[in-house]
């Protein structure tokens, strides 16, 4: 799998609407729901966990992306990674790394979104992930 292979399965679900919890594409997606699909598309283990609060507390996100049996924590950040972010309290959003921009699926866009990635939203990363067995060129 290469950074190309993880932003193709990303970019093929932007105009998805926003659904908290949502987990089909073209249908309904949330951020967690996006990260779920694009490891799926690219063959990686996940573990999907349901129930979780629309803003999640206490580290539950972060917990969560700890235990994916296909995700690494790494601190370089590099096309194709899952960044954890912070909006007010704690980290309850994530977003795909294309190197230049971000897509996401964005309450407030209310769909799967991409954007320029500016210093707003480089200041929101608290931790960054990678798809474990990625090769970058």
């Amino acid at each position: 799998m290469t950074p190309d292979d993880i932003i193709a399965a990303a970019r093929s679900a932007v105009g998805t609407p926003f659904k908290h919890q949502g987990r089909t594409p073209g249908v309904a997606l949330d951020c967690a729901g996006l990260a779920l699909y694009v490891a799926t598309e690219n063959g990686v283990d996940t573990i999907d966990h349901e129930g979780y609060p629309r803003e999640p507390f206490g580290g539950l996100l972060e917990a969560a992306l700890d235990e994916q049996p296909g995700l690494e924590r790494v601190f370089d950040m590099r096309t194709g990674d899952i960044l954890l972010m912070r909006f007010s309290v704690g980290p309850q959003h994530l977003a795909i790394f294309t190197g230049t921009t971000l897509i996401h699926a964005y309450a407030v866009a209310a769909t799967v979104c991409e954007h320029d990635f500016t210093p707003k939203w480089a200041a929101r990363v608290v931790a960054i992930y990678r798809f474990v067995g990625v090769t970058h060129v």
